[in-house]
């Protein structure tokens, strides 16, 4: 058995998927939006990238951050629809639900009319070299990845941390009603948000690309498991999110080393449950008592 290809699969599946369930809890710890159309800015991504690699150049970086510009305006568009339009209407969460999963629904169905059922593939980013790293071999495509995700999600963390617009953020993220009530603009933080959160699942649209392809529907699969994750870490939880990924990466790995790629979900979902049982708030949720009335 091969725990060193397990090990590192799950790795890199922690680091894809942990960038769509940080997009996750930050967007519903700040808005209150649970965002269902994270499949379709990720599906949106990939094919942002690939136009770019057919028409403007196959280099990586042009791939890339073409991939993560088109989540953030995918990002921008969702907002401008779902969220300020009605976020301070009564029964906004479910308000926000029903709209963003109309939207999903709606912008997968015009990417399968523009660009046909026919999957597209991205050039490889990151070569076709192998590293030896104690002892383990790691393609190219893993290592590239996990990088990539960690360095972005670095430089994220210190924008919160360091810049006006994401300490607005982060204040939004603690609670939303105080924030508002010292001069917070929720209309105009919800554009950084959206946009930011948006460049994630372009990120990981790209990255997860490497091992599979672009087409309309590609990102449901992906939507399911960031949610899945930001449930399991608590919802409004950045470290949750990182450790749900963790967790339910090396079970994906496991699961499809063992059993096969066709249990995954079924393994997710009991995992799932479990946590949820025994926290049903998660790892580590931080759903404020405000939000929850």
């Amino acid at each position: 058995m091969n725990w060193g290809f397990i090990v590192t699969n799950a790795i890199t599946l922690a680091c894809i998927y942990g960038t769509l369930a940080i997009g996750i809890s930050v967007t519903w710890s700040s808005l209150g939006l649970v965002n269902m159309a994270y499949g379709f800015i990720f599906a949106l991504s990939g094919y942002g990238a690939w136009m770019a690699s057919v028409y403007i150049s196959p280099y990586p970086a042009v791939v890339m951050i073409a991939g993560i510009l088109t989540g953030a305006i995918g990002g921008l568009i969702v907002c401008l629809l779902a969220f300020i339009p009605i976020h301070d209407k009564p029964n906004f969460p479910l308000r926000a639900l029903i709209a963003t999963l109309a939207i999903s629904l709606v912008g997968n169905q015009i990417l399968l009319w523009w660009f046909g059922p026919r999957a597209k593939s991205l050039p490889r980013l990151f070569g076709n070299w192998n590293a030896d790293i104690l002892g383990v071999v790691v393609t190219s495509d893993k290592l590239g990845a996990s990088v990539s995700a960690i360095v972005l999600l670095t430089l994220i963390l210190l924008w919160m941390r360091s810049s006006r617009r994401g300490l607005e953020i982060r204040a939004m993220m603690m609670n939303p009603h105080a924030a508002s009530i010292v001069g917070i603009g929720v209309r105009r933080t919800s554009i950084y948000v959206m946009a930011l959160t948006g460049s994630l699942a372009g990120l990981a649209a790209v990255l997860l690309a490497q091992t599979y392809y672009v087409a309309p529907f590609s990102g449901i699969t992906p939507m399911i498991k960031g949610l899945s994750i930001a449930l399991v870490g608590g919802l409004g939880s950045i470290p949750g999110a990182v450790i749900g990924a963790i967790m339910l990466g090396v079970n994906e790995s496991l699961t499809s080393t063992f059993l096969g790629g066709q249990y995954v979900l079924i393994t997710q979902f009991l995992l799932i449950i479990v946590v949820l049982l025994i926290r049903p708030r998660g790892i580590s949720g931080i759903l404020d008592k405000a939000r929850e009335a």
